[in-house]
């Protein structure tokens, strides 16, 4: 009888613990250190025009992020255009969107040796779409309705934001390698920057930047005119369409073609068994771009269109106002409440009435579905105006008279990227007697709390904290009004007036 041979396996499994630090090993690391860059690459969907993505971490945040460089070669025509290529960069940090993959950070780097891009985005751990169904394919014969028309709902939900954009935001490259689901149903969109970046830039840079249309692959999610007349938002809703019929059918059989072809597409429309889904997704698919509907008018689309429950309309606006609330409002209401109580009832004379008592809600699924709605997963298209709330600056080229500073860094702070949920503040008067403390507790979106301390001059207003909170990272854009609002509130509570 042969004698075992422990040794080999052991020293495979020490190579395998040793690929796995070497991946883990810090390469470099952000000009501010707060990101630093891994050995491990990382395919975040191909993204055109990115020569490498490595995975890094977020040191302050405690998660990982994605580590994106663009070369270029011409580092003269690099530096020529740098102050441009800032502009653009500093304006697409400001897109923000639940279903659009965040670009967190910028930096240029233009020493002796190279000239890049280095960006931080987003990592979707759980990968592309075209993966996700390529892997529901071996499991299921069909996709699930409810499922596609939330993906549907959500992808529209990302174009509808970038398309009322002023001017409008092209995408320009979606397809299913472009678009990121996360395991709790969660659609991210990435790649947002390419066109605008592609497009900016004079002919002597344009080289690093690849569109997935050089792949043969991805023609199919191109429209007829591409290239060939200006792009506008109908070119998204083509690829959308080609999108929405991909995740549809699984997959759009190529008969062993590298190129998807026409019959192909045909064949995928015609398996379709809703005459609704059908119709939807012909409409954007339609050869003529002016008879393609807009990405708002689509969520209206009796296929997609839904009378939103109470209980969803009810999340929004409780998110909305959260930071108003106790942390754990939900938790102390449950307790408080008594679970025999009569919830809701329906009336049915001479028989006795239909009654829901408390007893009857899982309060576990409403914390699950509370973080859903924060998540982006159920949005409110249906009832949102033409244009979206909360809009970047416009991406385009600022004023001549603009003069700007060129730095290695956009920005002397990192700008807060984490919303606020909750807000306490509290005034408290000198031993002097002579001015006020003001003591501010905010708590971030991943739980994070943040103590403030000031000593209040006379001439401070609420809205003058409020932006200068901002400028120094300490709170997201989004959150200035709101939080002045709440200075203002506490000043009146206080003083009487504002300091």
């Amino acid at each position: 009888m042969a004698a075992p041979e422990p040794a080999p396996r052991r020293g495979r499994e020490r190579e395998r613990e040793d690929e796995s630090e070497d991946e883990s090993d810090i390469l470099e690391e952000s000009p501010c250190g707060r990101w630093q860059k891994r050995r491990e690459q990382v395919n975040q969907g191909n993204m055109p025009g990115v020569q490498s993505t490595f995975l890094a971490m977020d040191t302050e945040e405690g998660v990982e992020v994605v580590w994106n460089e663009l070369h270029f070669g011409d580092r003269k025509a690099f530096a020529a255009h740098e102050e441009k290529i800032q502009t653009m960069f500093e304006q697409l940090v400001l897109v923000d969107h639940p279903n659009i993959v965040k670009l967190h950070k910028y930096w240029l780097d233009a020493s002796e040796a190279r000239a890049r891009v280095i960006f931080i985005t987003e990592y979707v751990s759980s990968g592309s779409l075209k993966q996700f169904l390529k892997k529901t394919k071996k499991n299921h014969k069909a996709m699930n309705a409810r499922a596609w028309k939330r993906w549907c709902t959500q992808i529209l939900s990302a174009l509808s934001f970038l398309h009322a954009c002023s001017p409008p935001i092209i995408h320009g490259n979606l397809t299913s390698d472009t678009i990121f689901i996360q395991h709790n149903g969660l659609i991210k969109i990435g790649s947002v920057w390419h066109r605008i970046f592609s497009n900016a830039l004079p002919d002597d840079l344009r080289s690093p930047i690849r569109a997935e249309r050089e792949e043969l692959r991805n023609l199919h999610f191109f429209p007829p005119e591409y290239g060939e007349v200006a792009d506008g938002t109908a070119v998204d809703i083509f690829s959308f369409g080609m999108c929405a019929l991909e995740m549809a059918v699984l997959e759009i059989q190529a008969n062993g073609d590298t190129r998807v072809t026409e019959e192909a597409i045909t064949r995928a429309r015609h398996s379709l068994s809703d005459p609704n889904m059908r119709e939807f997704i012909l409409s954007c698919l339609a050869r003529d771009p002016s008879h393609r509907p807009s990405a708002h008018n689509l969520l209206f689309h009796r296929v997609l269109f839904e009378v939103h429950s109470l209980k969803l309309l009810a999340a929004h606006c409780f998110i909305q106002h959260q930071y108003l609330m106790p942390e754990n409002v939900v938790e102390e209401k449950t307790k408080a409440v008594d679970l025999h109580a009569v919830l809701a009832e329906i009336p049915r004379p001479p028989r006795p009435p239909l009654q829901w008592r408390y007893s009857e809600v899982a309060c576990l699924e409403l914390d699950k579905f509370l973080e859903d709605v924060r998540n982006g997963i159920y949005p409110l298209m249906n009832f949102a105006a033409a244009r979206p709330l909360g809009l970047p600056r416009v991406l385009a080229p600022p004023p001549e008279e603009a003069q700007k500073a060129k730095t290695p860094t956009p920005e002397p702070f990192d700008s807060e990227t984490r919303k606020v949920i909750q807000m306490q503040c509290n005034l408290e008067r000198s031993e002097d007697k002579a001015r006020w403390h003001l003591t501010l507790l905010l708590v971030l979106e991943d739980r994070l709390h943040r103590q403030l301390t000031y000593d209040l001059l006379p001439t401070d207003s609420a809205q003058d904290l409020a932006t200068e909170l901002v400028h120094y990272g300490f709170v997201h854009e989004d959150d200035r009004t709101k939080l002045a609002a709440f200075l203002e509130s506490t000043f009146l509570k206080y003083l009487g007036a504002q300091p």
